[in-house]
């Protein structure tokens, strides 16, 4: 199955971003840093392939309730990867922001809401692109 060109559109941004972070990163600091900084933009990806399996699955959630869980669980382990990563204070509070957010969003599901408000999650997982992003 070809992936949608929004999914598409998104990684080439991010490989763009990649790469600038890299040729930046490569003229200014050691090898580290660039490390850091791929394995950040990397998981956010990740996230944001998450949140898109998260929007997905609370349209289909008639279909298979599950699948919110699945997505939720799925930007819970991506956040643990980039917790564990970075001491970075802006990456560690787009991160907080984040487990908030799915947090809320788990909690809104447990007492029955089919159609969770995810803007949250989209605004946090926005924040944590942009911090990963040189």
């Amino acid at each position: 199955m070809a992936a949608s060109p929004r999914r598409r559109s998104r990684r080439i941004a991010v490989a763009a971003a990649v790469a600038a972070a890299a040729l930046t990163l490569g003229l200014t600091t050691g090898c580290d840093a660039v490390s850091k900084a791929l394995d950040c933009v990397q998981t956010a990806e990740a996230v944001a392939d998450s949140v898109t399996d998260l929007q997905q699955a609370v349209e289909n959630a008639s279909n298979d309730p599950t699948q919110i869980d699945e997505a939720l669980a799925s930007i819970d382990q991506n956040l643990d990867e980039i917790g564990d990563k970075t001491d970075n204070a802006d990456v560690n509070k787009a991160v907080d922001h984040l487990n908030t957010a799915v947090s809320n969003v788990r909690t809104a599901v447990k007492n029955g809401d089919e159609t969770p408000d995810l803007s949250p999650i989209t605004d946090a997982a926005g924040e944590l692109t942009k911090v990963c992003t040189p």
